[in-house]
């Protein structure tokens, strides 16, 4: 049983000086940083784009001193924001981009996620059986965000292909998937979006607004049982933490880690100033935060 725990992206602005040091030395590296301090990241910008396959070996090459580095990647949008404009071609050419990932090992799975407004009916189901013969031989993780998902023909859907499913935190309104603990395949999937029930459906609300969110020690036990339970079935968990605005999901994240490992782990010297709680569980004995802060390049 293996957990990884992690961050959702790291290419954010508002992580300057929170995150990552305000003052940067030469030839400084997010990735190569963040992957000294978590064992996974989810890669965002395969849902705006295909990947190129030149991009995916310079991420491989640049989580290179973490050995149980792994990423997982959102599936392009033209396959679950803009269903019927993407086809078989897309397929194959997603796959061919992502091809130094799963070759170098360092691929965890690919997650589908899908909007609240994609709801259980005999087409979209249908659409997802042909989705998901489209991308076999890929691990895959589904996320849904409406309860109507929440059936036991669903979940045999995902076991009869072999496909994940994406356990999510979301602020609950009419008909969203709430809490759960479900495991459908060789892979689990925890993503953790935060509670800002003010901004998640406010028209106009920007993005940093919806996910500007920071889960107490209390809020996280919750999702700490449910991540044990999976594990406890699933060769390999993956837990993202998307409350990403001014640094949150990395100390939620950290936070996390710390919890399941029942260790101290490593803390970018930056957020200790904004997160101060994080003290407690940072790992500094023996001189090792200061080993780490001038290691970060």
């Amino acid at each position: 049983m293996e957990i990884y725990v992690g961050p959702a992206g790291w290419a954010y602005e508002d992580w300057n000086g929170i995150v990552y040091p305000e003052k940067k030395s030469a030839g400084f590296d997010p990735l190569a940083y963040l992957s000294e301090c978590f064992d996974c990241i989810e890669i965002n910008n395969s849902y705006y784009r295909i990947p190129d396959a030149r991009a995916c070996a310079g991420w491989v090459r640049r989580v290179s001193a973490n050995a149980r580095f792994r990423f997982t990647l959102k599936l392009y949008k033209g396959f679950t924001h803009e269903i019927g404009e993407s086809q078989a071609d897309d397929a194959e050419s997603f796959r061919k981009g992502i091809a130094p990932l799963h070759d170098s090992g360092r691929l965890g799975c690919v997650l589908a996620q899908f909007p609240w407004s994609f709801k259980n009916t005999a087409a979209n189901s249908d659409y997802l059986g042909e989705l998901f013969d489209m991308f076999r031989n890929i691990p895959l993780a589904l996320e849904v965000r409406h309860s109507s998902w929440n059936s036991s023909g669903f979940y045999e859907l995902l076991r009869e292909h072999g496909v994940g499913f994406c356990n999510i935190d979301q602020p609950l309104f009419h008909d969203s998937m709430g809490p759960s603990e479900a495991s459908t395949s060789v892979v689990g999937y925890f993503r953790l979006h935060g509670q800002n029930h003010d901004n998640w459906f406010r028209e106009g609300a920007g993005r940093d607004a919806r996910y500007d969110y920071l889960y107490s020690e209390e809020e996280l036990e919750g999702w700490l049982a449910r991540i044990r339970a999976v594990s406890a079935r699933v060769p390999s968990v993956y837990v993202v933490m998307n409350n990403h605005f001014k640094g949150k999901a990395v100390c939620n994240a950290l936070q996390i880690k710390a919890r399941l490992t029942g260790s101290a782990v490593r803390v970018p010297p930056p957020l200790l100033s904004t997160y101060p709680q994080l003290q407690k569980i940072r790992a500094s004995q023996g001189g090792q935060a200061e080993l780490f802060e001038e290691g970060m390049h």
